[in-house]
């Protein structure tokens, strides 16, 4: 360019060339205008040529990310875009315009790979990979190169969708929002529709849904044992519709570490005069695990059930124990319930516990009076944290509690390492890592000196507990949830709960 602004001057010798100074340098190489005009036509023309050509070269090449990636910038703020399950014969393609943008607005520099819990556990899954496999998948489809796509079907490596945590670490770090998780989940939806691919416990999982509603194998009757030593009201005999509804949640109601969550979170509840119920046998699950792991016809069966439920009963006002079903409920349900006429839809306020607890205590309706004098690390759940932006509330109730000390992980908030219970994964085995995620969890919370590392996830308590007992971390470091720091801090544990 600069070459051929200097033979343009050379050749025409304006009185304003010095105004164009690279130029004008340029041009004092040609001393004579006839020696130049030659050189600058050529120039000139070879000039636009590879200018245009290469313009024209862009969306095909790995340049176009160059034009790709503000567009997917200026997308990353759309809502959630689904599609039901009998509009999929209308859907050619697994992804929406925004995903495939996405794809080529990757750059490959890499943040995902270094941020990814799974890639750092040793595992063979790399974000970026996975993008780029899936970019040239989509390519080959698009292009309707089918006899090409048929020799090309490794190109993507089934396995690798299930190491994938739905922990959204990596679009948390990409400099143009490539939304990975949500790719993931749609190739994985595509494969459970197939049949294929998909892991044997998971694939018994799925089956443990569809008979029993819930993936512990366990019957209606035995959902609200966790509350049999309380007087919780069932809010599916009561005319009482007005009622926060405690939505407790599969793992929460049913494993045997979870339970006692439900049962710190009911105890403060009625130390705060807080009137609340359940709907106790009658609880469905809410549908993440089969959405997470690509099930899509479960997942709306079960969440057609929840809101008939929801509506039946006059439910408006949810608390839940688990982010996934909180998550689930904000966003999944929101966008879902969108695309249904204003009639149909179920309209009803969710919160986490945590948020309920940060309330009541703003309010005064918790008070603590008993010192707790101990070292606290808090572990932030991907769902709470980096998919909805809850940080605050349970830091808030922690540094309540007079005499805690409340100390940072080196992966905190929107950083914060996963535990790797998310996105199906809490229900494979035999994956092969270096080292569990969750092991790599409980060595950083012990290495800031805490004596316990509380969590306001089910999932994440159970994870972070196995991992203490693998590491050998027993006898150093202690794993509650959120609750039963709160109900050993008002001094209403039960036996069951161990004092600090």
């Amino acid at each position: 360019g600069f070459f051929v602004e200097g033979l343009r001057l050379a050749a025409q010798r304006p009185e304003w060339a010095n105004v164009s100074f690279v130029g004008h340098w340029v041009s004092l190489l040609w001393p004579n205008p006839q020696d130049a005009l030659p050189i600058y036509i050529y120039l000139w023309w070879t000039h636009a040529i590879l200018s245009l050509g290469f313009i024209a070269a862009i969306p095909f090449c790995k340049l176009f990310h160059v034009l790709a990636a503000p567009v997917s910038i200026y997308l990353k703020d759309q809502p959630l875009q689904v599609v039901p399950i009998e509009a999929w014969d209308q859907e050619k393609e697994a992804f929406s315009y925004r995903d495939i943008i996405s794809f080529d607005a990757c750059t490959r520099c890499g943040r995902c790979v270094e941020i990814c819990p799974s890639a750092g556990s040793g595992e063979p899954f790399a974000p970026r990979d996975f993008i780029l496999s899936t970019k040239e998948q989509v390519f080959l489809r698009i292009s309707d190169r089918t006899e090409k796509t048929q020799g090309q079907d490794n190109v993507l490596e089934p396995q690798m969708i299930w190491y994938c945590t739905t922990c959204m670490a990596c679009l948390e770090v990409c400099p143009v929002y490539v939304a990975t998780p949500d790719a993931v989940r749609q190739v994985r939806s595509k494969v459970v529709e197939e049949g294929t691919q998909v892991p044997p416990l998971l694939t018994q999982t799925l089956e443990k849904l569809y008979k029993y509603n819930n993936p512990w194998e366990a019957s209606k009757k035995k959902r609200a044992n966790w509350s049999q030593d309380l007087e919780i009201q069932d809010l599916t005999r009561t005319e009482e519709s007005d009622r926060l509804c405690y939505f407790v949640g599969c793992t929460t109601a049913l494993d045997t570490r979870a339970q006692e969550l439900a049962r710190s979170f009911a105890r403060i509840m009625e130390h705060a005069k807080n009137p609340f119920g359940t709907l106790g046998k009658k609880e469905p699950c809410c549908g993440d695990i089969a959405r997470r792991v690509g099930e899509d016809g479960l997942f709306e069966e079960q969440m057609e059930d929840c809101l008939d439920l929801f509506q039946r009963y006059g439910i408006r006002d949810v608390v839940t124990s688990s982010p996934h079903c909180f998550h689930t409920f904000l966003n999944e349900y929101k966008a879902f319930q969108a695309l249904k006429a204003l009639d149909e839809q179920v309209h009803f306020r969710v919160r986490h516990y945590s948020q309920v607890l940060s309330e009541l205590i703003k309010a005064g309706s918790v008070r603590f009076e008993k010192h707790v004098h101990t070292k606290i690390t808090y572990h932030d759940p991907c769902y709470l944290g980096r998919h909805n932006q809850i940080f605050d509330a349970p830091r808030e109730v922690i540094t309540a509690i007079p005499g805690v000390q409340l100390v940072e992980m080196a992966h905190n908030r929107a950083d914060s390492l996963c535990c790797g219970g998310g996105g199906g994964r809490m229900w494979q085995e035999g994956l092969d890592a270096d080292i569990k995620m969750s092991e790599i969890r409980v060595q950083e919370a012990e290495a800031t000196g805490a004596e316990v590392v509380v969590t306001a996830c089910p999932l994440c308590l159970i994870m972070l507990e196995d991992a203490r007992k693998t590491t050998g971390l027993e006898d150093s470091l202690r794993v509650m949830d959120l609750n039963e720091l709160v109900v050993m801090a008002l001094g209403l544990q039960s036996g069951n709960c161990l004092d600090l």
